[in-house]
């Protein structure tokens, strides 16, 4: 201790230990908690990522049962006396 206090130096001493050790671990609690958020923001874009290609897959079908119903439609008689 570079003082004399009133305090017990066992005392001093645990809160000075205590303080060093959160000053030592925090760097390590930082790091994890911004690999936590890293690994969440990852999960979310591959999340997004997957629900907008299932909406897409859905607008490809819808359009493709378009296409087809206008094609079956389509009167042949019609059609081949025009072209005929």
């Amino acid at each position: 201790m570079a003082f004399p206090t009133a305090v017990n130096d066992q005392i001093t001493d645990a809160i000075t230990q205590s303080n060093v050790s959160v000053l030592g671990e925090s760097p390590a609690v930082a790091l994890g908690s911004l690999y936590q958020s890293m690994a969440h923001a990852t999960g979310l874009m591959f999340h997004n990522a997957v629900a907008a290609q299932q909406q897409q897959n859905i607008a490809a079908q819808a359009a493709t049962t378009q296409g087809v119903m206008q094609i079956y439609s389509l009167d042949t008689v019609a059609t081949s006396k025009i072209l005929g």
